[in-house]
């Protein structure tokens, strides 16, 4: 692989003029350009990224780690937080821990590893190990999907409790006693305050906890949804109504229903969360509950490139708010 110095040798002129011809191109004659660029074209130069960043010192990567690259939420997370990065001349590396805190930690030992300029981070280690550790880094981070519960950095999220009671409340109101909430793991600080969220809508409407009845799944797709579907069909007393942790868990129990032939939402409303695109394409259309998916990562993004720029910066918790958007997954029998 050829190197600045090759260049410079058949070009015929030093290794400074070739690096001023690619940084600083109006300190070179338009003679010295074209020659030095002609020889780049012909061996395929291509200058290292990691020796300019140990040289300043600053990194032009942003990493972005989440829960699932699966669920298209988080696909939408990295669509805002790339949009806000481009326009600050870098780029984003992402990255999946697949809801595994080993994974989480080996990626944060990488980052370390390549001083990229900071992290956005979606926790999947509920104890805090993992970015207690990363702190003695000193590379700025800002959580995503997740509320920051310390005074050393800075978060988006959206504010779950109210999501989970949209949910509830919704399905209260259209006449529901008996309600499943598939939950997925229950180490997930987002799975916990939408639970909280539904029990508060039950408790306006004068209702027991014992209303709710949760089944845990230990991953948040369409595979767990599936099976959560099936283990509400086996119950004994057998709930009107289901929400879900998420639209991919709700899309699997729908498929469940579908292929046992009980009717939704006349034999089972159901309702997710995030309003991902497939939500509203599903054979019966999905109620969920929406997040600003793109707008969280741009935000987050831009808190980080603020935090990098400034040694003052003041650490924010920004908590946007969930929107139900109802359709026919929920709506009752006329």
């Amino acid at each position: 692989m050829a190197g600045i110095k090759d260049v410079a040798k058949h070009a015929g002129v030093s290794v400074g003029t070739v690096s001023n011809v690619i940084n600083h191109p109006d300190m070179v004659s338009e003679e010295t350009r074209k020659r030095v660029r002609a020889v780049i074209e012909r061996l395929g130069y291509v200058r290292s990224e990691s020796a300019r960043h140990l040289r300043a010192g600053r990194s032009r990567i942003m990493a972005l780690l989440v829960l699932d690259m699966g669920n298209p939420f988080f696909v939408d997370v990295a669509r805002g937080a790339e949009r806000a990065a481009r326009q600050a001349g870098l780029g984003v590396m992402v990255c999946n821990s697949a809801q595994s805190p080993d994974e989480e930690a080996d990626y944060l030992g990488l980052f370390a590893e390549q001083r990229v300029r900071g992290v956005l981070l979606t926790p999947a280690d509920a104890s805090g190990r993992n970015i207690e550790a990363f702190r003695r880094h000193g590379i700025p981070f800002v959580l995503v999907d997740r509320v920051a519960e310390g005074t050393t950095e800075c978060s988006v999220s959206v504010d779950d409790v109210l999501g989970g009671a949209l949910a509830v409340r919704h399905l209260v109101d259209a006449g529901h006693r008996s309600i499943a909430y598939v939950s997925g793991p229950a180490g997930l600080h987002q799975v916990r305050d939408r639970r909280q969220g539904a029990l508060n809508a039950l408790a306006e409407a004068g209702l027991p906890p014992e209303a709710l009845r949760e089944l845990p799944t230990e991953h948040l797709d369409v595979a767990a949804g599936r099976d959560a579907g099936s283990r509400i069909l086996g119950l004994a007393q057998r709930p009107t109504a289901v929400f879900c942790a998420n639209d991919l868990l709700a899309l699997g129990v729908l498929q469940t229903m579908y292929a046992a032939g009980v009717r939704v939402p006349e034999d089972m409303a159901i309702v997710g969360y995030d309003d991902i695109e497939f939500a509203a394409a599903a054979v019966v259309p999905l109620t969920s509950v929406r997040q600003p998916a793109v707008t969280m990562g741009a935000m987050a993004a831009e808190l980080l490139l603020e935090e990098t720029e400034s040694e003052d910066h003041e650490h924010r918790r920004v908590v946007l708010q969930p929107e139900l958007v109802v359709r026919r997954s929920s709506l009752p029998a006329r």
